[in-house]
C-alpha cells in the first residue's frame, strides 16, 4: 500500500520567497528522511516552495484563470511530502508519528489510490494510466 505524507506547517501560507530554514531542523529532518530510506519504505520525498512563490489556476467560470500567490484564503498549505510504501495505514500512521515535526506542523496521510480500488468500468475508463507514470 502506498501513502503519501504530506506535511503541514501552520504559518506557511505567509511566507516569503526567501524563507530561511532552520538547519539544525534540516538535519533532524535528514535524519528521519535516512530512516524511512533505512527501513526500505521511502518512495520519494520533496519539500515545497512556499505558497508566495506559487500560482493557482482555477476554473469557475470554465475557462482557466491564473492567481499568483501569495493565496489570501489559504489556511493550510502543503510544505512538503513523503510518499511510502507500507503494508498498512497503521504502520503509515505510526510512521507519521516519528517524525521530527515542530509545535506548528502536522502530517496528513493519504493513501494513494490503485487501479484495484475501482470497478471494471473505471478501470476500462482509465485502461493506459499505467504507462503514463514513470
Amino acid at each position: 500500500m502506498r501513502f503519501m505524507m504530506l506535511m503541514i506547517p501552520l504559518g506557511y501560507e505567509t511566507a516569503p520567497p526567501d524563507v530561511q530554514l532552520d538547519p539544525d531542523r534540516v538535519a533532524a529532518m535528514m535524519r528521519y528522511n535516512e530512516a524511512l530510506k533505512d527501513a526500505g519504505v521511502l518512495i520519494t520525498l520533496d519539500g515545497l516552495h512556499p505558497p508566495s512563490m506559487g500560482a493557482r489556476v482555477s476554473f469557475a467560470t470554465g475557462e482557466p484563470v491564473v492567481t499568483d500567490g501569495p493565496f489570501t484564503e489559504a489556511k493550510e498549505v502543503l510544505g512538503g511530502y513523503w510518499m511510502i510504501e507500507v503494508t498498512s495505514r497503521a504502520e503509515a500512521i505510526a510512521w507519521a508519528r516519528q517524525c521530527p515535526a515542530s509545535a506548528n506542523e502536522l502530517i496528513e496521510i493519504r493513501q494513494v489510490q490503485e487501479m484495484v480500488d475501482f470497478s471494471p468500468e473505471v478501470q476500462a475508463a482509465a485502461a493506459g494510466f499505467a504507462d503514463l507514470k514513470t
